[in-house]
């Protein structure tokens, strides 16, 4: 499985080579005469995980079809697989060139693909792989990483304390990408927990993400322990914010270290005010365009230039099958640069830095971007 790295993922998807040698760019108009725009059908998962998928997800795929002279249609299942199921069969039957999926569990995306198949329509796995499935690719972030950078992130925070006690609140049963965050975790606080240099209290999946579920778990985990913990494993910043609202109440907001991952407004604030440890940046427009260049390539019928795309391989341990993947980087984000975000635009200051992170924001010299 190859990783792009986050400076050179958008840099290495720019050109495909056409078959007589001259560079063309994926997501150019095409030229010569008028023919009906070839359709990709894209069915994002809900509103209440993140807010990602209608505020940067949608317009940015929009956007890049639209230019390429490729027709977007991006409906959104809210979190309920009937719906999800329903909006593939009415994409199915229209005949969409290209189906781009992010399902909500792997039956539910393996049940559309099995149909999309039918169709003879390809399927793209956009930011989780349905296991088990038939999808011709996927595009995401390197989630073992993911994982990986949140345990770094953790240690780093703790320092040197010995015998720390971790409470973990982990993603969706049913999302495969929570499985490789918690699988990117253990490789670096497995072997802490094994040896007794740090002790795991208890670790818990959270329901769809759900950050009210989340909240639940934790204060029960935490009551079970006497109300001790020295750091939490937050898999996303939803589930931060739901033990920060925990240990708040409990006088120890900002003395715990809590992880996070998105790089969510929320987020960032809650690490500017010393609440959150750390969070972890995808690029989401990165893999929008990496997406759009895929799926514009595969309605255009450019198979050769897709695999083209598709530089690296993920293996479907339930399939038994490899699936052609693009697979980007992400950054591990601390109070010490956040500010990177902004220079980058992924965060505007005026939202970052009002209230109370106001005076975090001028020690760090953040308003200067």
């Amino acid at each position: 499985m190859r990783r792009l790295p986050r400076a050179a993922s958008c840099g290495l998807l720019v050109l495909l080579v056409a078959s007589c040698g001259t560079p063309v760019d994926p997501l150019a108009p095409p030229t010569g005469s008028p023919a009906p725009k070839p359709v990709v059908g894209v069915i994002l998962p809900d509103r209440a995980s993140s807010d990602r998928w209608d505020a940067q997800d949608k317009p940015l795929l929009l956007q890049a079809m639209s230019f390429a002279g490729v027709e977007g249609v991006v409906e959104n299942a809210d979190g309920d697989e009937a719906k999800f199921a329903s909006i593939a069969d009415e994409m199915i039957g229209r005949g969409v060139n290209v189906l781009m999926t992010t399902p909500l569990t792997p039956e539910g995306g393996m049940a559309v693909e099995r149909k999309a198949k039918a169709a003879g329509i390809p399927v793209i796995n956009y930011d989780r792989i349905s296991l088990g499935g038939t999808a011709d690719y996927y595009v995401s972030f390197d989630n073992l990483n993911v994982g990986e950078l949140q345990a770094e992130g953790l240690l780093g925070c703790l320092g040197d304390k010995k015998g720390a006690q971790i409470i973990e609140l982990q993603g969706a049963p049913t999302d495969n990408n929570a499985t490789l965050f918690f699988d990117g975790q253990r490789r670096l606080l497995g072997p802490k927990y094994d040896s007794g240099s740090l002790r795991l209290v208890d670790s818990k999946p959270v329901d769809q993400w759900d950050a009210a579920i989340g909240k639940a778990a934790f204060e029960q985990m935490l009551a079970a322990n006497g109300g001790v913990v020295d750091g939490v494993v937050a898999a996303n910043d939803g589930l931060a914010g739901a033990a920060i609202e925990v240990l708040k109440a409990k006088g120890l907001a900002g003395r715990v270290p809590v992880t996070g991952q998105d790089a969510t407004l929320d987020g960032l604030r809650a690490i500017l005010r010393g609440e959150q440890c750390m969070t972890v940046y995808k690029p989401i427009r990165d893999e929008a365009e990496a997406a759009a260049r895929l799926a514009i390539a595969v309605a255009r019928g450019d198979l050769s230039g897709a695999d083209d795309l598709a530089t690296g391989n993920t293996r479907d341990l339930v399939a038994k099958r490899d699936v052609k993947s693009v697979l980007l980087g992400a950054e591990l984000i601390t109070r010490d640069n956040v500010r990177t975000l902004v220079a980058e635009g992924a965060v505007k200051p005026a939202d970052l830095c009002a209230g109370d992170t106001a005076a975090a924001c001028t020690e760090l010299n953040i308003l200067a971007n």
